[in-house]
């Protein structure tokens, strides 16, 4: 009976492992502070707050990202090797991604003739309504991928620069590096600070 019983306990104790890390990918930066979400007291993390810049000669791939849009086309990053593409990574549950969407809107519009191409990965939406109105709310014309259980932002490796926490964003060079890691809500400027040398690069 006790070998019969331990599949199940492996199981179960594999299970507990998945959910810890779905619970990780949770976190909402709010610029800081732990916060309760209120209604199902969910607890959101708040994100560092960092912003990494990595030099060209340090940087490293970011990993094969590809599926689903929130408007059902099929998405690959790399289809936009060649132009600068800023990631963000973010769900219509988080406040501070509420905050941050004007803004992106912004640069994205002030870049697009520059060579920059926004992507998005919508996570934790377990409808993709919920997703599609948020875009139509903030007139959000650039495609998000749909990765409700998060399972995009693990295909980055441990230790890598990875988007830790929602909102995140990522800005990846013309080769396909990442050149910039922000682990907080960005304002257009703070965003346009960070993306500008990247587009300058030659």
């Amino acid at each position: 009976m006790i070998f019969a019983r331990s599949p199940h306990r492996r199981a179960t104790a594999l299970s507990a492992l998945a959910l810890c890390g779905a619970l990780a990918l949770s976190a909402c930066s709010g610029g800081g502070d732990t916060k309760s979400s209120g209604g199902n007291d969910t607890k959101f993390v708040a994100g560092t707050g960092e912003i990494t810049t990595v030099k060209a000669a340090d940087r490293v791939a970011v990993p094969e990202i590809s599926g689903e849009t929130t408007d059902g086309e099929q998405l690959s990053l790399a289809d936009y090797k060649g132009k600068v593409v800023v990631l963000n990574v973010w769900g219509s549950w988080c406040a501070p991604c509420r905050k941050e969407a004007p803004h992106l809107k912004q640069v994205a519009d002030d870049t697009k003739d520059l060579g920059v191409q926004f992507v998005g990965i919508n996570t934790r939406d377990l409808d993709v309504a919920n997703a599609q109105a948020f875009d139509r709310t903030y007139k959000i014309d650039y495609p998000s991928l749909y990765d409700p259980a998060g399972k995009l932002v693990l295909k980055f490796p441990k230790n890598s620069l990875s988007p830790q926490a929602i909102p995140s964003t990522l800005i990846i060079d013309r080769e396909g590096r990442i050149a910039v890691r922000a682990l907080k809500s960005l304002n257009a400027l703070e965003l346009r600070a960070a993306l500008d040398p990247v587009i300058a690069e030659k």
